[in-house]
């Protein structure tokens, strides 16, 4: 997100009269479900896991065998307690705040999806103001960045201790099982519209 992956989509957002103050993380998603541990991708088979409608995660359940079905966050808690689905996947923050864990008792730091929140301020506001101020700001918001994502970082790794504490079993899984397991994902990806870009992505990531 800090590299030249970041001033492009920077770049992007300008164009779109937005001025781009910082990414800031929005959580990386784990799984949770109330049938098994899931430790490997075999453990996913079957499971019926609610997704949000965003395709690539729709393709990353899929690629595992699971079946994925959209259901609306708010009405998550209720189709995980009545068995309409099996589990769900989110970043820990969400899991906690909505109390998922009194309905799952599984949880597998799958580690999946990475999220981005953009912080972002109007152009033409940006433009109204002198360039003490924009540097001010600016600075401002490379400081709020890293605090955000340390303070995000620092309420990852204690939720995982309190959810232990709730009863619920936490499990680490064969990362490179599922990332071999997801492999056609990438392949569709990289294959799209945007797959220059999103090869790019990829290797900054790793």
């Amino acid at each position: 997100m800090d590299s030249a992956i970041g001033k492009e989509l920077a770049d992007k957002a300008a164009a779109k009269g937005m001025v781009l103050l910082g990414l800031w993380d929005n959580g990386i998603r784990q799984m949770s479900n109330s049938k098994r541990p899931i430790k490997s991708p075999a453990d996913m088979k079957g499971l019926k896991m609610r997704t949000p409608p965003d395709a690539v995660t729709v393709d990353i359940m899929q690629a595992l065998g699971a079946d994925a079905q959209q259901i609306k966050f708010s009405e998550l808690y209720v189709a995980l307690q009545q068995g309409v689905v099996d589990g769900q996947e989110n970043p820990l923050t969400n899991i906690s705040s909505a109390k998922l864990y009194e309905v799952q008792k599984y949880i597998s730091l799958s580690g999946h999806k990475y999220e981005s929140t953009p912080f972002l301020m109007s152009k033409r506001t940006w433009d109204r103001m002198t360039p003490a101020d924009q540097k001010a700001v600016t600075e401002a918001a490379a400081e709020a960045t890293q605090l955000q994502r340390r303070l995000n970082k620092e309420v990852d790794d204690k939720l995982v201790a309190d959810l232990k504490g709730k009863g619920v079993q936490i499990d680490a899984v064969d990362r490179k099982a599922f990332m071999d397991a997801c492999a056609p994902v990438y392949t569709k990806w990289t294959a799209g519209p945007i797959g220059e870009f999103v090869t790019r992505v990829v290797q900054a990531a790793r």
